[in-house]
Order: C-alpha cells, then sequence, then structure tokens
C-alpha cells in the first residue's frame, strides 16, 4: 500500500496535475461536453473530481496512467476519510469514466477501475407533496402585479409538465405553443422533447405573457420566456428563491424546491393511473429504472395506508400489546 499524506497538508500549493495529464483530462471532458451533451455543472463536477483524484495520486507517488490496483485501493483510502459516501460513489464515476474513454483511445493499456463499486448508497425516495399542498402552492392568493403572474406561471409549468428547473429556464417564447398545450423542451443530453401542459397552465402563461413586456428594459429584447425584474433570463437559483418565499408565506412546514415540484407531477400522474413509460417519457428519462423510483413512493404510501387502516396490520398489533 502507498503511504498518503492528506492532500492539502503541504504550506505550498501544488499543481492539480502535470500539462500532459491536464490535457488528457480536458480531452475526456469535451467528450461528455460534444457526445454526450453534458451540462455545465456535471462538467464542473467532474473536473473537481478528476483533479483531487490527480492530487492524491501525486502524495502517492502515482503515475494516473500506470495505475493498478494497490493504487486504487490507495485512493479509496483517501477518500473514506475525505468524504460521505455519496460523494464518493460520483467521484468514483467520473474517474472510473475518463479511465475507458482513455482505454478506448489507446492512452491506457487496461482500466484497473473495472469492477470496483463504490458504497452501498441507501435508497431515498423522491420527496413530493400531497394533492392539497400542491394546489395551495399554485393558487396562492399573492399572486399579483408583473412578477406575481409571473411566478404563479412558472409554478404551475412545473407542475403542469414536469420540467427540471434548468428546462423550465431555458424555455423561448417560441418554445410554447399555447393553441395544443404543448411546451418544447430541451432536457440532458441536449435531447428535445414535447410536454403538454393543462389548461391551468396556459391559463397562467397567457396572463404572463399580457404583462412581459413590462419587465423589459426599453430597447432591450430577449427571446427567453420567464425574465427577471431587469429584463433578463431567469435564473434557476431565482427561481428555487421565488418557491422558498412562496413556500414560506403559504405556511407549509417542508423545504420545496423546483425537482421537489417534478417529484410531485410523477407521483400524482402515477398516482392517477398514468403508465409508467408514458411518465418517462414525460420527464425525458433515458431509462426506465430511473423512473420507478416513483413506484416506490406509491407503495410506500399504500403501506402507510395498509397500516392505519387494517385490522389487522402490524402496527395496529404492537399498539395493542403496548396497551395490554
Amino acid at each position: 500500500m502507498y503511504h498518503v499524506p492528506m492532500p492539502g497538508s503541504h504550506k505550498k500549493p501544488e499543481p492539480a496535475a502535470p500539462a500532459g495529464i491536464r490535457r488528457l483530462l480536458e480531452a475526456y471532458l469535451d467528450y461528455h461536453r460534444v457526445n454526450r451533451g453534458a451540462s455545465s455543472h456535471t462538467l464542473k463536477a467532474y473536473r473537481s473530481d478528476c483533479i483531487e483524484f490527480f492530487r492524491i495520486a501525486d502524495h502517492a507517488g502515482i503515475d494516473p496512467l500506470a495505475l493498478d490496483r494497490r493504487g486504487v485501493e490507495t485512493y479509496f483510502a483517501a477518500l473514506y476519510r475525505l468524504h460521505q459516501p455519496s460523494s464518493i460513489a460520483r467521484k468514483l464515476a467520473a474517474i472510473r469514466g475518463m479511465y475507458r474513454f482513455w482505454k478506448r483511445r489507446g492512452i491506457v493499456q487496461s482500466n484497473p477501475w473495472t469492477g470496483v463499486r463504490g458504497p452501498r448508497l441507501p435508497r431515498r425516495l423522491p420527496d413530493f407533496l400531497p394533492v392539497d399542498e400542491m394546489f395551495l402552492l399554485v393558487d396562492f392568493p399573492e399572486f399579483r402585479g408583473d412578477l406575481g403572474l409571473r411566478n404563479r406561471a412558472i409554478l404551475e409549468l412545473l407542475y403542469a409538465g414536469g420540467l427540471r428547473v434548468s428546462e423550465l429556464v431555458g424555455l423561448n417564447v417560441n418554445s410554447l405553443r399555447l393553441d395544443s398545450g404543448e411546451a418544447r423542451v430541451l432536457g440532458k443530453g441536449g435531447k428535445e422533447r414535447v410536454v403538454p401542459i393543462g389548461s391551468s397552465a396556459v391559463a397562467a402563461i397567457h396572463d404572463y405573457l399580457g404583462v412581459r413586456d413590462g419587465l423589459l428594459r426599453p430597447g432591450k429584447e430577449t427571446k427567453a420566456l420567464f425574465i427577471s425584474h431587469v429584463g433578463t433570463r431567469l435564473s434557476a437559483r431565482s427561481v428555487a428563491r421565488m418557491i422558498d418565499q412562496i413556500t414560506l408565506r403559504a405556511g407549509l412546514d417542508r423545504n420545496v424546491h423546483p425537482h421537489s415540484i417534478r417529484h410531485t407531477f410523477a407521483t400524482h400522474m402515477l398516482e392517477g393511473g398514468a403508465d409508467l413509460r408514458d411518465i418517462q417519457e414525460l420527464l425525458g428519462h433515458a431509462r426506465l429504472s430511473t423512473t420507478q423510483k416513483y413506484t416506490h413512493v406509491t407503495l410506500a404510501r399504500l403501506q402507510e395506508v395498509y397500516d392505519r387502516a387494517h385490522p389487522r396490520a402490524l402496527n395496529k398489533g404492537a399498539q395493542k400489546g403496548a396497551e395490554d
């Protein structure tokens, strides 16, 4: 086993990686950008994860281009002292993908990460809102004025189409066909899909479009559908901040973020009888297994209902025993 001093223990900062290794890393990132349509957020995370790996390898005297299983074990030993399991799993995916890319390009002879598994992560069920709480948000009585109409349109559209917040803020005015109730959405990997939106969302967007131009600065134009108070394309962070404020004023005792509304859309569709493959298409999931997590949500809720309602349910028996 190599000796691994902890990164950051030296007084002087060290280079992230030799120039040659950095060029190979950028080639890997370019591949994800061009061929996989990776977002800037994903590319930034991959770059950070790989650079951290190079630093650990440098401290341990490991050549990344001659990495073997002992080097892999050394890296994992350092990671478990530095990060939580969820972060380790993400870093492993980035680095394993880099070596897979290098092997296809003939840069390394073998991929020492093949068959290496990350830490087992607990299954996390998506968080979502019950129907009454979701309606409380979209029907919030304080949606007045230009920004109020915009905010209502945003919430209605997020719930109507199950959009990612990045997809929502990326919409242009011509992305919508309100006469047929459709939105053309650019999803992950640059894949476009058409999402139906209901009459409530269409009405809210009509109201917002009636005041949208009033948010523009004189002489300025933008194709963006949702714009800020200074007339620029609205950011994902601004949408999240707006939802936080409305959740607080509505008196909901929970954290609601844009992705919560996406989860809410999918859960309510499934509970309403929609087919899982149709939900997969609406959400823009590449794999059905990604969509199947919503079946676990529904089953978990059914289990709660069963435990409360059935005379012979486990928790009722436990309660009776406690009373006796």
